[in-house]
């Protein structure tokens, strides 16, 4: 049923606690935004957060909260105060940056030669912040009409795959029953999100091809064994064999992103070294186009007469939504009273997240945040990636009224 303004008639059933949240996120929007600000000017690599992680900590110092640092003091695992042994719901975000040099003419422009936010876990972070704030604010204002026990997460080195087994490690999911989280999503408008039960992304493996031939005068090739023309027949071979090898019905994708090779321009080398991923939606084709792969580089070395050695580097499993909690996700923005357009994703994407390890041992649910920027950019991973700062808002709105609906007692 619709509204006089045409929204589902449920988004004008605001619960009290609900509507009190909406009015501290509004208060402290312009806060949340100069969080987001400074770590886009300020970002660090995978594995060297610690002055993040500082600034990060300094910002709920005065909350009564338990806080505990991750390993080489990089990332936080932040508690409500009740007693360590009560089951929690956990909100997860990640704070790395990429090594990409920002283009972006703003104010906030990063200060990092060749670093940059541009997958926006500096709005993620801040997102984590909000709801930190909000959380300890309702409930010091006994505003919430039952018991939340929380746990949230800021975790490195998301972008190299590590960050999360690492936070596992020292006991991030003890204790945790349910974790949220969210990715923002530049293709899509402020006000929408996208939301999809099970499968949410694709395993992300690295593998390394080393090509040895016989190095020689670029004006002989015929005394050498070219590894260089070997590696372009090899990706050749992989870029069309391997689709040929594998169900079409469940995508995989291989894709070479590295090539190192030679010193000089007249010098046939000795080595070539080739760096990709392979990203699949199922265990089973996870494990058959690494498979495949092993039989390819085989074929194209016997073929070249080039020594090839594959290694592969285990990355991230994908993300499985638990229905359940992506119901609550879907419940959590009918609340909104703005109204929330909800888009169900037909597809899981191929990109990586290793949100995934967290999924492996509990139930959880990641949704995407639209928030397409002025500048247009539809993109992650750009030099010219940003945001529009309002959905951060809408992403702390979000997430708090899912951990807290999360925690109701039974009916």
């Amino acid at each position: 049923m619709l509204n006089a303004d045409g929204k589902p008639e449920e988004r004008a059933r605001i619960p009290e606690w609900a509507a009190a949240l909406d009015e501290i996120v509004a208060k402290s929007q312009e806060r949340l935004i100069g969080i987001r600000r400074h770590l886009h000017q300020h970002p660090e690599l995978s594995a060297a957060e610690q002055e993040t992680t500082r600034y990060l900590s300094g910002l709920i110092e005065e909350l009564d909260l338990e806080v505990r640092t991750g390993p080489r003091d990089r990332g936080l695992i932040i508690d409500s105060r009740p007693p360590a042994d009560l089951r929690r719901v956990a909100v997860r975000g990640d704070i790395d940056a990429l090594p990409i040099q920002d283009q972006k003419e703003v104010s906030y422009k990063s200060q990092n030669a060749g670093v940059m936010h541009a997958c926006g876990h500096d709005a993620h972070s801040a997102c984590i912040i909000g709801v930190i704030r909000a959380l300890a604010e309702l409930q010091k204002n006994e505003l919430i009409p039952w018991p939340v026990h929380w746990r949230a997460i800021l975790q490195p080195s998301e972008e190299i795959a590590s960050g999360a087994k690492e936070m596992i490690s020292i006991g991030a999911l003890t204790g945790v029953e349910a974790i949220f989280a969210l990715h923002l999503e530049p293709a899509k408008p402020t006000g929408v999100i996208r939301v999809k039960n099970g499968t949410f992304t694709a395993s992300c493996d690295e593998f390394e091809v080393h090509v040895t031939g016989r190095g020689g005068h670029g004006a002989r090739p015929h005394e050498t064994i070219d590894p260089i023309a070997a590696s372009a027949q090899l990706i050749t071979a992989i870029y069309q064999m391997l689709p040929r090898k594998m169900n079409p019905q469940v995508p995989v994708v291989a894709s070479v992103g590295e090539i190192s090779a030679g010193h000089s321009p007249n010098v046939i080398p000795e080595k070539a070294v080739l760096k990709g991923t392979i990203r699949a939606l199922s265990e089973k084709a996870r494990t058959s186009a690494k498979e495949t792969l092993e039989d390819i580089v085989s074929g194209i070395a016997r073929l070249t007469g080039c020594r090839m050695e594959t290694s592969f580097a285990y990355g991230c499993a994908g993300v499985v939504n638990d229905p359940d909690l992506t119901d609550i996700i879907r419940s959590a923005s009918h609340t909104i009273p703005e109204g929330i357009d909800i888009e169900e994703m037909d597809n899981a994407s191929m990109g990586g997240e290793d949100f995934a390890e967290y999924v492996q041992h509990i139930p959880g649910s990641m949704f995407r945040l639209g928030c397409q920027s002025a500048s247009g950019c539809s993109t992650l991973h750009t030099p010219e990636f940003d945001l529009d700062e309002r959905a951060i808002g809408i992403g702390v709105r979000i997430l708090t009224r899912a951990l807290i609906l999360c925690s109701a007692p039974a009916s």
